[in-house]
């Protein structure tokens, strides 16, 4: 029997629709918000600003993202989730709906403000601890570097002699080619990078990685070579 495949993505869109609609009425109140958090919520509802094609779904789960941006850590998520990219995604289209062109903007200037304060050392740390390397927007952020640089020579240099740790222990190919950059980024930034990264013994490893089968792996390993290889004088006419 032949399905009426517009039947169901009629059907589809309509449920989500709804779907979304009740999670926004939910959003305005908080126990239900915190009741939300202990959800897998979030992730759903970016994907569905990102793969919806009726705008009438994407406005009312942006609306719903827009009230839960600044209440828990959902800011701290979104970002996570590449979410500042996919605003920026959605801006340049043409969108008939004036709430959801302002909740967009609300949303774009919301999401800037929280990076400013997620881009900290602290955060780094942790995510290069727990070896859940990404890229978040710290990693490619020069503000970020040069503010915090004389931090990771703290604990005999505990951090980058983890992320060195990562290129020999790590099976994700991300954590891999991230890893590979934020060393550079230490080379770039550190008076001493070149001469500490080479004492610890990172460029034969990375040189392993410029063989990786991922080409993001052998891109940000290619890069690393590059700036140990460079005098400091040039390293900055690299790009990332």
């Amino acid at each position: 029997m032949k399905r009426n495949t517009a039947k169901y993505t009629t059907v589809g869109n309509k449920l989500l629709y709804e779907t979304s609609l009740c999670i926004w009425l939910l959003s305005y109140y908080d126990a239900a918000v915190d009741a939300l958090a202990a959800t897998r919520i979030l992730p759903r509802l970016v994907e569905v600003v990102k793969s919806s094609t009726k705008e009438k779904v994407v406005r009312v789960a942006v609306l719903t993202l827009k009230n839960l941006l600044f209440k828990g850590t959902f800011a701290s998520e979104m970002v996570d989730l590449g979410f500042p990219q996919i605003v920026q995604n959605l801006k340049s289209q043409a969108w008939s709906d004036e709430d959801l062109v302002e909740a967009l903007n609300s949303l774009e200037e919301g999401l800037k403000d929280s990076i400013k304060r997620l881009s900290s050392f602290d955060k780094y740390k942790q995510e290069v601890l727990l070896g859940n390397l990404d890229w978040s927007p710290m990693h490619k952020d020069p503000a970020f570097w040069r503010e915090n640089i004389n931090k990771f020579e703290d604990n005999d240099f505990q951090v980058l002699r983890i992320l060195i740790t990562i290129l020999d222990t790590s099976g994700d190919s991300r954590a891999l080619a991230v890893a590979c950059y934020d060393i550079s980024q230490f080379i770039q930034y550190h008076p001493a990078g070149r001469g500490i990264v080479t004492d610890l013994k990172a460029k034969e490893r990375v040189i392993k990685l410029m063989d990786h089968e991922s080409s993001e792996v052998r891109k940000n390993a290619l890069l690393c070579v590059q700036k140990l290889l460079l005098s400091a004088k040039y390293v900055s006419y690299l790009q990332s």
